[in-house]
């Protein structure tokens, strides 16, 4: 069974009716490549790290382009195709031939997934029963909140009743989850109660509540941080407490990145689980494994439980995927061992990274960990808790065995 992504281009801020004021990339500067896992060995920088992340596309793709690209993806198919998703760096809602665009995929005759829409292109309910009637199966929407007013200020949503109306139409019958960006002192509160309250009656089956980051330690690595100015910020544990006390008042899942999942008790379920502690490889060499602030003492407490040689350094960063070079180079290179591991979906370079963690004289090997450790509570949102137990054992095996291997 395959999985096929439908890429329509877009970009943020333009191809989507304008910035929502927490947008993760307003005010972005066009920046050199970071480096990452997908660079080649001597050369930093590729379509990834460069292109990908910042979203850098000239526009929407037409359709006749995204239509050759998925039929020469289709001839690549080795297995049935199992469920096609639309995706992009503008939203879908806003894509010039949106209609066509889904009756040529409904053509293909799997169920269609929407990854994320804010709503903010449509502006008749209709729509609605034209994506059911085209195969949609389910939908990822950006809500905000339910207050209309509040979606047309600080989504610069022109039509937030249509929007509204469409997501109430598509959670009657079929899969929606809705996805929250918290503004403490805004949608918060009683705003995000009664929220809550309507779209568990409008049927949707889940909601992601999301930390809004407004500094650089909170991940925005475009130097555009403050997205607002003077916004009030959560913290981790604030925020981990939201989201414990939003699933008190419904039936719906509800998750939060980046903490946490309640129903399922992830991200790092094994740190308070010791039971499956055991099923991991002791760990017999020494090596400094580097994350972000969030992670960092999950980490320290499972890794603890198989052996003492393996050091957690964290970084002033909290999302360990955000890691940058400029992180690195603030570490304290007197307290660092012979071995490296970086986090593998960090933008980092490895070359970059050894010189950097060598300039005290002493070679430093460097090397890259898993890509996931746990599921953050978009992942998880999807999964039982089963599944995540088994993500976390295969990723720390992985890591634990990379420690043994390449430790000293």
């Amino acid at each position: 069974m395959v999985h096929l992504t439908v890429d329509i281009g877009g970009r943020p801020g333009i191809d989507c009716r304008g910035f929502c004021s927490y947008c993760y990339f307003k005010h972005a500067k066009d920046l050199p490549p970071f480096g990452c896992k997908y660079c080649l060995p001597f050369t930093k920088g590729c379509d990834y790290c460069s292109r990908s992340v910042q979203e850098k596309y000239s526009g929407f793709i037409p359709l006749r382009d995204v239509a050759e690209k998925v039929l020469a993806d289709l001839q690549m198919l080795s297995s049935d195709l199992s469920r096609i998703t639309i995706s992009g760096g503008g939203d879908p809602s806003c894509y010039p031939e949106f209609t066509d665009l889904v009756e040529l995929l409904s053509s293909l005759e799997a169920p269609l997934h929407i990854g994320y829409t804010s709503g903010k292109g449509f502006d008749d309910p209709g729509i609605a029963d034209f994506l059911i009637e085209n195969g949609l199966t389910e939908i990822s929407f950006t809500v905000f909140a339910s207050d209309p007013e509040l979606r047309r200020k600080y989504m610069k949503d022109p039509t937030p009743e249509a929007s509204l109306e469409i997501l109430h139409r598509l959670a009657k019958r079929i899969e929606v989850y809705a996805a929250l960006v918290i503004l403490p002192g805004v949608n918060d509160r009683e705003v995000l109660r009664d929220t809550i309250s309507w779209l568990e009656k409008a049927g949707v089956k889940g909601a992601i509540l999301m930390r809004f980051a407004n500094t650089p330690e909170q991940g925005l690595i475009l130097q555009n941080a403050p997205i607002i100015s003077g916004q009030r910020i959560h913290t981790t544990e604030e925020f981990a407490d939201l989201v414990k006390k939003t699933r008190q008042l419904t039936s719906m899942r509800i998750s939060g990145t980046p903490l946490y999942d309640p129903d399922i008790g992830s991200p790092f379920i094994l740190a308070e689980d010791p039971g499956y502690l055991q099923h991991l490889p002791v760990i017999r060499g020494q090596a400094g494994v580097i994350t972000g602030t969030i992670a960092g003492p999950f980490l320290e407490k499972i890794l603890a439980a198989r052996g003492d040689k393996a050091h957690v350094i964290m970084v002033k960063k909290e999302i360990a995927d955000l890691i940058t070079i400029d992180d690195i180079i603030k570490l304290d290179l007197s307290t660092l061992p012979g071995t490296i591991i970086l986090p593998g979906r960090s933008f980092v370079h490895i070359s970059e990274a050894e010189k950097v963690l060598s300039a005290d004289g002493r070679d430093r090997t460097v090397i890259r960990g898993p890509d996931m450790l746990t599921a953050d509570g978009e992942t998880s949102m999807g999964m039982t808790r089963d599944e995540v137990v088994a993500l976390e054992l295969e990723g720390f095996r992985t890591l634990i065995n990379l420690i043994n291997q390449w430790g000293t």
